[in-house]
């Protein structure tokens, strides 16, 4: 499971808006939006859960879920990888969806 606050803090951490995020998990921005806008659980249903949380995962974002072990209490959300690497992750996964939807079929 997957809170608002750590999809949001999650997309802050990768420094992508919500068009980018949609384009690299498959999602619609309108999905992005109403998820984003849950108060606290992201509702969904589940492919749609499990394409975003594989995104997040894909680009370094780890999800902590409450009561796994941590410093602190509550959900957060880490980078598993240093942002630079993060950036140049998501770059070239925009790049292969936005060159991948421009071929044209023979």
């Amino acid at each position: 499971m997957i809170t608002a606050a750590q999809l949001r803090a999650a997309r802050v951490l990768l420094g992508v808006d919500q068009r980018q995020l949609a384009e690299l998990s498959g999602l619609s921005v309108p999905t992005i939006q109403r998820m984003e806008a849950s108060e606290t659980m992201v509702r969904g249903n589940v492919d749609s859960l499990v394409k975003l949380i594989t995104a997040l995962e894909a680009a370094g974002i780890e999800l902590i879920d409450e009561g796994a072990a941590s410093s602190a209490e509550g959900r957060w959300v880490r980078l598993k990888i240093n942002s630079g690497s993060a950036k140049t992750y998501l770059d070239n996964q925009i790049e292969n969806k936005a060159s991948s939807g421009t071929r044209r079929r023979t």
